[in-house]
């Protein structure tokens, strides 16, 4: 009898922390195949780090070959699912269409930037979801600073020294309160004015989604980093000079960072399956209700929170390797071995990296903030690391001892980076 067939579709939270459960349950007795566009695993909390300079870009990713013994990775893009058929279409990196064959399916597609219709945004605004547009946001800063030193132009120089963040969640947050230190550091060396920081959301405070607390410990950091926190405030219109915020100023910048939110992978609507706010629908078990031998779970899946009856579960990383991990469980489950259990978990906490030893973070619903909440976070993420944690440290340690390295490699142009992209993952080279 032939082995069966369980294609994973992204290696995300989800999909990885699956991969891993399933190779270590099937020990051979199924073909595990994970399908992404990349052949690693890419740690998203920590990504604000590689933008600022301080950690490179292959600590935070984690080579899925060496990491997942026993799974068959395949490089490509997913474009299409033949429910009936059973098999999945995808595109490799050089263009060729493959398909393959499925017992089991598992859709962790995640998420990519959320867009407003607001003019000149996917024209203007940089994106920060994948680590093309890392590097892109990294280099771009650093351009900025060098050609402010350059020109004689006053208010060219003030526009390129301006940095403006949209959407002060976790990631506008992070990206903010890193961003800032790298700039001053740039600064220093060019011989230009400090350069200027805002973080804009329509939301009445930082981190809106968390602990009053927390928020105000992110507020008071930010704010003594000299950051420009504007609540209640966001873009009405982006052009190639700068952004006119909704309260009629103009603001001049060469600098948008789009950080407003996510929406799940356009491949979810193409399903023709029903979906709640953009995600995939599915029951506490992670199936794909009518096609029991589909599964769905993290950003693309609209999970019910057994915690909160009615609702779903947020789309944080936290929520997406549990759920990756039950998936494994009930798929091996829907093969014989083991019986299904639904998904629930309560939330352990949450922490946010604020640079340095600053930090905001909840451990077991206890705030905490300084030092003791910079330690609590990035032990944290040490942990949820599945590689790379010895060099993940050697960086953070020569960081505190050492100048920080500011070189522009110029690998990433803006054209391979747009904001409105399936792929924030992949850079987008023209042909």
């Amino acid at each position: 009898m032939r082995r069966p067939r369980i294609v994973i579709v992204g290696a995300g939270f989800a999909g990885y922390q699956a991969a891993r459960e399933l190779s270590r349950k099937a020990r051979g007795a199924a073909e595990v195949v994970l399908v992404n566009p990349n052949d690693y695993f890419l740690y998203l909390p920590l990504l604000p780090e590689v933008a600022a300079g301080t950690l490179e870009p292959r600590r935070v990713t984690v080579s899925l070959a060496g990491t997942l013994p026993g799974v068959r990775v395949v490089l490509g893009e997913v474009h299409g699912v033949d429910m009936p058929g059973r098999r999945v279409t995808y595109a490799d990196p050089d263009g060729r269409t493959g398909t393959l064959d499925y017992d089991r399916l598992l859709l962790t597609t995640g998420s990519v930037n959320k867009l407003l219709p607001i003019p000149g945004v996917a024209e203007h605004a940089h994106g920060f979801r994948g680590m093309p547009e890392a590097l892109f946001l990294r280099d771009h800063v650093n351009r900025q600073i060098a050609l402010a030193a350059e020109t004689e132009d006053e208010e060219e120089r003030e526009a390129r020294c301006t940095f403006v963040v949209v959407g002060a969640g976790y990631t506008g947050t992070e990206v903010a309160a890193q961003g800032v230190r790298y700039t001053d550091v740039l600064a220093r060396q060019y011989g230009v004015p400090r350069p200027r920081w805002m973080l804009l959301d329509v939301a009445p405070r930082v981190l809106p989604s968390l602990d009053e607390r927390l928020s105000a410990t992110a507020d008071r950091v930010l704010r003594e980093r000299g950051v420009e926190v504007r609540t209640g405030s966001s873009v009405k219109e982006a052009t190639a000079d700068g952004v006119l915020l909704d309260d009629g100023s103009f603001v001049g910048t060469r600098s948008l960072v789009w950080c407003v939110g996510v929406r799940p992978d356009p491949l979810v609507e193409d399903l023709g399956l029903p979906t709640e706010k953009g995600r995939l629908c599915v029951d506490e078990y992670l199936t794909v209700p009518g096609h029991p031998e589909v599964f769905a779970c993290g950003d693309a899946a609209a999970v019910p929170d057994l915690t909160r009856p009615g609702e779903t579960t947020p789309m944080t990383a936290q929520h997406a390797v549990r759920q990756g991990k039950v998936a494994a469980h009930n798929i091996a489950a829907s093969c014989g071995v083991g019986a299904r259990r639904e998904y629930k978990h309560n939330d352990l906490g949450f922490a946010v990296d604020l640079g340095g030893m600053q930090a905001a973070a909840n451990p077991m619903k206890i705030p905490l903030s300084g030092p003791a909440a910079g330690l609590v976070t990035r032990g944290y993420h040490l942990a949820s690391l599945p590689g790379n944690r010895v060099r993940v440290l050697t960086d953070w340690l020569l960081n505190a001892v050492l100048p920080r390295q500011s070189v522009q490699l110029g690998l990433v142009p803006k054209v391979a980076v747009p904001l409105d992209t399936a792929s924030p993952e992949t850079a987008r080279l023209p042909r």
